[in-house]
């Protein structure tokens, strides 16, 4: 569903990732850890076709993000650290909107079930998103999500600055999605929440991925000193 081939960016001579092969099939999630500057991001960015590869070839359901774009896309949500939404429009306006972009026509009730699905409540529904927390924006990009019937998720830094109980929230959303089959890939700090949530974790520094292993092979005190041995 989400694969790297051998994918390499160089930015003014430096490389920030280095022949990556990396695969996500239905249903898992993928956590990838690393300090800034590690290529997370730029991981991201190549799945998302916001910037090109220098070598290598990247894939999302078989669809190739170069070559076709349009295609690719079409099964693909994108959450980032701060979700950019219209805030003078409400929750279910903001839906309609990004779900119209994708070519889906829904009812009011129907966008309405996608967000209740996502878990925002329904007296939340019909407020304007400039009074939305985090978290209650984050949710909304589930339901997008949803509404696009998205088979990738792609996701950077997605629970920063999220309170316990609403990063709670959100990964129990990752893992509803999970067992509907949708492929997620996450570029995060969070090493609680990649042991949690992920089915599986890399971990890289300076553009390279040193380590690759499924969460059930680590604990919590391993992951971490594991993660601060390639750290230093």
């Amino acid at each position: 569903m989400i694969t790297a081939r051998q994918l390499t960016k160089t930015y003014n001579g430096k490389t920030a990732l280095q022949a990556l092969d990396l695969n996500v099939n239905a249903g898992e999630i993928f956590c990838l850890l690393g300090a800034n500057g590690a290529g997370k991001t730029t991981t991201i960015n190549l799945f998302l076709n916001f910037i090109q590869p220098d070598g290598g070839e990247v894939f999302l359901d078989g669809k190739n993000v170069v070559t076709q774009p349009l295609e690719a896309k079409k099964v693909l949500a994108y959450i980032p650290e701060n979700l950019m939404l219209y805030p003078a429009l409400t929750g279910v306006e903001n839906l309609e909107y990004f779900s119209g972009l994708a070519g889906k026509k829904y009812s009011t009730q129907e966008l309405a079930n996608f967000l209740t699905e996502a878990g925002l409540q329904s007296g939340a529904h019909q407020q304007r998103v400039s009074q939305y927390s985090k978290g209650m924006r984050q949710k909304v990009g589930i339901a997008i999500a949803l509404a696009k019937q998205a088979k990738v998720l792609l996701l950077d830094e997605p629970t920063s600055g999220l309170d316990p109980k609403a990063s709670n929230e959100f990964a129990e959303l990752l893992t509803k999605l999970s067992k509907q089959g949708v492929a997620t890939l996450m570029a995060t700090h969070d090493l609680f929440r990649a042991k949690e949530t992920g089915t599986h974790i890399g971990i890289m520094k300076e553009g390279k991925l040193l380590e690759l292993l499924t969460s059930e092979q680590i604990s919590h005190a391993d992951l971490e000193m594991l993660y601060l041995k390639h750290m230093n």
